[in-house]
């Protein structure tokens, strides 16, 4: 049974309330990573917005969900899900302190300024930050955000799924966190699609929310070193992993080195600077070719804010 706390209904209502900017991105068959891998796939392209990743559906539906009364906000991110929030906060006149790790990408903690919100750099990984986010905001009376726990995040996140249906795909890899991207499309796409497969795929270096699947309950790890800040999760959310669990068919785990190799090939077939965590669903697929040749798979790129280190190592080849 699908869970209740994600509601099919609420995808919908998010599809029709959040800024047009977010919605409707590229989706295609790309024929040269078809031809490279045996299968058919089918790009999902969320960089080409104002923040440069999906992250701005569910965020924006959820601030445009919030009571007039709220206006202060704070949150933790390793970077996409804090500019998503603070474009929606301005939008709304809504005040945000982002919490980030002291090694958080500096190209991303600029594009949260630049969209009015404070930065409170702070641990040293993304969960570290979470929790000191969290004690501030207990301490000074802030509502604190926590991508992943909440609903609406997710189903703002779901309409991705929404308009991929379209396309009536055999299975669908899809980056996996905290949660929130996972739980929403994988939602909306079971409801009328309940046999195409869903894939997660985690970091091999990060695979917190891997174990938590495969044991039904979260697992924390002692670390998450991977070049893949956006899924560098080492601390999960326990309703999100419940939401694994009903929705998601298998779990997948790529190396740094296979990221690399996906930003390389999803740049020479589409042009297209993806991050880390935007690349691992083709990462995966090279892994899994043979397990899907044939098949009608899709790829969600997930964000195209990648660091300097990571455009140079891409763009020099």
């Amino acid at each position: 049974m699908l869970p209740n706390r994600l509601s099919v209904e609420r995808i919908e209502e998010a599809s029709r309330m959040i800024d047009p900017a977010f919605l409707n991105s590229p989706q295609f068959e790309c024929e040269p990573l078809s031809r490279l891998t045996g299968t058919q796939v089918f790009v999902k392209v969320e960089t080409v917005n104002p923040i440069r990743s999906f992250k701005g559906r569910g965020a924006d539906y959820f601030v445009a969900k919030l009571p007039a009364s709220v206006k202060r906000l704070a949150c933790a991110s390793a970077g996409n899900f804090g500019q998503g929030l603070a474009y929606a906060c301005r939008k709304y006149g809504i005040a945000l302190d982002v919490f980030a790790s002291v090694n958080a990408n500096p190209l991303k903690l600029d594009a949260i300024r630049s969209f009015g919100a404070a930065i409170h750099q702070t641990g040293h990984d993304f969960d570290a930050a979470k929790l000191a986010g969290k004690t501030y905001s207990a301490a000074h009376g802030v509502m604190f955000v926590e991508d992943g726990k909440e609903p609406e995040i997710s189903e703002g996140a779901g309409t991705i799924g929404l308009e991929l249906a379209a396309i009536q795909l055999d299975a669908l890899l899809i980056p996996l966190g905290n949660g929130a991207l996972i739980g929403g499309v994988a939602r909306w796409i079971k409801h009328p699609s309940p046999g195409t497969k869903i894939i997660g795929v985690c970091a091999a270096a990060a695979p917190a929310m891997q174990q938590s699947w495969e044991r039904g309950a979260p697992v924390e790890t002692v670390t998450a070193k991977t070049i893949a800040d956006g899924i560098g999760v080492r601390v999960p959310i326990p309703e999100a992993v419940q939401d694994t669990l009903e929705l998601v068919d298998q779990i997948a785990l790529v190396g740094d080195q296979s990221m690399r190799r996906a930003m390389r090939q999803i740049w020479a077939a589409l042009g297209l600077l993806v991050e880390p965590s935007g690349a691992v669903g083709l990462a995966a697929l090279n892994l899994h070719a043979q397990a899907l040749r044939d098949q009608r798979v899709g790829v969600i790129l997930t964000g195209g804010n990648a660091s300097r280190a990571d455009q140079h190592g891409i763009l020099s080849l």
